[in-house]
């Protein structure tokens, strides 16, 4: 295994993110992320030559449907259940003060 991470850098990603490690912590967490970056690495001795790039694991495309018109509302039926309105518009708290 090779050390490409040490305590040191551990502790001062523990830092940034505003974590507080105990000896003990640290010294575990440097051994597991060392493990996976070795593991991540043996991923370099496969011959991927042949291996079309891609964005994604799977070929996903998109299901669209489509686009329909709908009868559209006129504005009594917009207006029916609007808890107040006024001169054929919706009615709401004014927000903005003068």
């Amino acid at each position: 295994m090779s050390k490409v991470i040490d305590k040191k850098d551990v502790l001062h990603i523990a830092d940034l993110a505003r974590l507080q490690f105990s000896e003990e912590e640290a010294e575990r967490f440097t051994n597991e992320l060392n493990n996976i970056l070795d593991y991540i690495h043996k991923l370099d001795e496969l011959d991927t030559s042949s291996v079309e790039p891609t964005s994604h694991a799977l070929d996903i495309s998109n299901v669209f449907r489509e686009d329909e018109q709908k009868e559209q509302l006129n504005n009594e039926q917009a207006l029916k259940n609007a808890p107040d309105k006024e001169q054929g518009h919706f009615k709401v708290p004014r927000v903005i003060e003068n």
